[in-house]
């Protein structure tokens, strides 16, 4: 087990992760989903955030309704007015994350940046509510992760961006890479471009620095299996009772 360097991550591992709530029956990022998640144990939640064109901080993965819900249209050229509208799978209403945040009030959320006006409303969202305990806001771009924490200060618990794993990865093959300061997990795919980034020597690598490893996204009870045994702290899944099944099976609680 590592060490835990921020209260955000004060639970036994390995985590399970709701990855938007567990997305598998279409109801992606809705209260239904998180509640569904909640009702089955699970106490870390992933989730997106984007900015509608009034600057309402909204928990959706894509840029644009269109993919899961029955509206269209990029949610930053909309007023929340209209995007409040929008149902996912043509029943769910999208939710504020400052919503999602007061709903679940025992939860923990691992918060992607979609975009970069999405960057100044959530750090002030978690000042306000004083939820530097219960979010920890990852990227892809890791400048714009780097941004978060410049802003937020030490309080802000932050995962690494595709450089930061880049940096960590070479690392962990002997390479003396400098790592931005501060992060306190690296949140990986489990490969990129069919070249594996998730090992042996990544995870003890990791470790050594006091970083948790957490995967997305694995449904695959199999390979949950060989990521625990690799030692990794925490699987994100679109498929909650296999890993729930995966790791009460094995013994490590849930």
């Amino acid at each position: 087990m590592t060490r835990v360097r921020h209260p955000y991550l004060d639970h036994p591992t390995p985590i399970a992760f709701a990855h938007r709530g567990g997305s598998a029956d279409g109801i992606e990022n809705t209260a239904a989903a998180f509640g569904r998640a909640a009702a089955a144990g699970f106490r870390y939640f992933e989730t997106d955030v984007h900015t509608t064109v009034d600057g309402r901080l909204v928990a959706f993965h894509d840029s644009t309704l269109d993919r899961v819900t029955d509206s269209v249209g990029r949610i930053a050229d909309l007023p929340w007015a209209e995007v409040r509208q929008a149902r996912v799978a043509g029943r769910e209403p999208l939710p504020l994350f400052e919503e999602l945040l007061e709903a679940f009030p025992e939860a923990r959320w691992n918060v992607d940046l979609k975009a970069e006006s999405a960057l100044v409303p959530l750090v002030e969202l978690i000042r306000r509510t004083d939820a530097w305990d219960r979010v920890c806001v990852g990227s892809f771009s890791e400048a714009r992760v780097a941004r978060a924490a410049k802003l937020a200060g030490p309080r802000l618990a932050t995962s690494y961006g595709v450089r930061g794993v880049a940096a960590l990865r070479l690392r962990s093959l002997g390479l003396p890479v400098p790592l931005r300061r501060g992060a306190v997990c690296a949140q990986v795919p489990e490969a990129q471009s069919g070249i594996p980034v998730v090992d042996r020597r990544f995870v003890e690598t990791a470790h050594a620095l006091g970083l948790q490893v957490h995967v997305w996204t694995i449904n695959d009870p199999d390979r949950m299996t060989k990521l625990l045994d690799l030692g990794v702290d925490g699987i994100m899944t679109d498929h909650l009772e296999t890993l729930r099944k995966v790791l009460t099976d094995r013994g490590t609680g849930f």
